[in-house]
């Protein structure tokens, strides 16, 4: 496969094209020769900015566009962040590469003039994963939804629509804004989506083969994407669950940590498995066995404590 130009599909944001610029200087440090186009456009997700994800299809309105521009060839690779795909890709458009990852970790992100969040704050997303682990940091704020992209949403924030916002620390740093990241949250604190920081190349099937997809393909970052999507995917999280995930190496092991939920209680928990790196999939299935396991055992004891409470 001789193939020596390569048009890279974006979203049009700024964060976008920044992450698909990445994917080019990948792709000129492994073929200097090779000639890029970057193709961009705006997605059903970019459009719509009035409503959660949730209600309006979820994380595939940010992807089918660009799906659609590989098959119909007017672009040859797309670049997206692993948290904004679907848990399911077709089949035809396989992911040929991840990139290494970026910071992972969840941020807080203060008003412009703030030093420190007030007491009874307004903090801005529109993540139930996020809110859900903030109430617990941050028990007195108000929790208000918050859509757009970085540079539309820090706007919002200084305006004083908000007094901070949660958002993820690989968008800042790969936007340069870096300085406003105020608090990083440990994964103990808040657990990020799965595949967060780390970015995916897709393809159509019948380039899959070409040797810069090998090349370009970080291994540990692989790793961690299979065990976090296998995880939020046994666990059937798709956009509007508020499943996590993340996933790191310790002494040679695979750590997977994720949270659970169950949505007629809306209880919640989290847990850890560590596992070998070359069975990365069966940990995030087995994790996930786990917590739902768990989430059962817990769903039906408030059961059996309400019923007791009846019969008093």
């Amino acid at each position: 496969m001789n193939q020596k130009k390569f048009r890279i599909g974006s979203r049009e944001s700024a964060l976008a094209v920044a992450q698909s610029e990445l994917i080019i200087e990948e792709i000129k440090k492994i073929l200097p020769e090779a000639e890029t186009e970057l193709v961009t456009m705006k997605t059903t997700g970019d459009r719509i900015l009035d409503r959660p994800l949730d209600l309006v299809g979820g994380k595939g309105l940010f992807v089918k566009e660009l799906d659609r521009a590989l098959l119909n060839g007017q672009c040859d690779l797309t670049v997206h962040c692993v948290k904004d795909m679907p848990m399911e890709t077709p089949g035809e458009l396989p992911v040929v590469a991840y990139s290494e990852r970026e910071d992972p970790r969840d941020v807080l992100v203060l008003r412009k003039g703030l030093a420190e969040l007030p007491k009874r704050s307004v903090i801005g997303t529109s993540s139930r994963r996020r809110v859900m682990q903030a109430e617990k940091l941050f028990p007195e704020a108000e929790f208000k939804g918050i859509r757009g992209n970085i540079l539309t949403r820090l706007q919002k924030l200084d305006a004083g629509e908000y007094d901070a916002l949660i958002l993820a620390a690989a968008g800042l740093k790969r936007l340069g804004l870096e300085e406003r990241i105020s608090r990083y949250f440990k994964v103990e604190e808040m657990i990020p989506a799965a595949g967060q920081g780390i970015l995916a190349v897709q393809s159509r099937k019948e380039l899959a083969g070409h040797p810069l997809f090998s090349r370009m393909d970080h291994l540990t970052a692989r790793v961690y994407a299979e065990a976090e999507r296998a995880f939020v995917k046994e666990l059937d999280g798709g956009c509007s669950a508020p499943t996590a995930a993340s996933a790191q190496m310790e002494d040679g092991k695979l750590k997977l940590t994720g949270l659970g939920w169950e949505p007629q209680t809306g209880t919640w928990i989290t847990g850890s498995m560590t596992g070998r790196p070359e069975e990365a999939k069966a940990l995030g299935v087995s994790l996930a066995e786990e917590l739902r396991r768990r989430l059962q055992e817990e769903t039906q004891m408030k059961r059996t404590l309400k019923e007791k409470r009846k019969n008093l």
